[in-house]
């Protein structure tokens, strides 16, 4: 018979599913990042996170953008604004960075997340 908490879990860990383009390692990093979080606290770190996550698929569209003349807009869309602006001054670095960018979007995501997960598990523990 489940208990209560292990219906929650269910609920929550299906809840990750729900993430349109997650990787394993993503899943992998959200799992840990909300382990030992009581019930409430795991709602606002997965309304926190759900709600500022970056879809790898986004970020792909984003440097899409840089071929098409607007570069560097997957940089501002991971609030790395420097190199935003580097990449719309510089053309996405001749073309080049741009290129290596629409290769690695899916790192470019994780990474974002990754951090953003921490992020949200502090925002999280706040909210006891």
């Amino acid at each position: 018979m489940e208990t209560k908490t292990d219906t929650e879990m269910n609920t929550y860990q299906n809840s990750y599913a729900a993430f349109p383009g997650m990787t394993m390692d993503e899943y992998s990093f959200i799992h840990h990042a909300s382990a030992g979080l009581t019930p409430n606290q795991t709602t606002t770190f997965m309304a926190v996170y759900s709600s500022r996550r970056k879809n790898p698929t986004d970020i792909l569209i984003g440097t899409l953008f840089g071929f098409m003349g607007l570069a560097g807009v997957q940089r501002f869309m991971t609030n790395q604004i420097l190199l935003g602006i580097l990449f719309l001054i510089t053309g996405g670095f001749l073309g080049i960075g741009t290129l290596i960018d629409a290769f690695s979007y899916k790192s470019i995501a994780n990474d974002y997340n990754r951090l953003l997960a921490y992020d949200c598990y502090h925002i999280a523990k706040m909210n006891t």
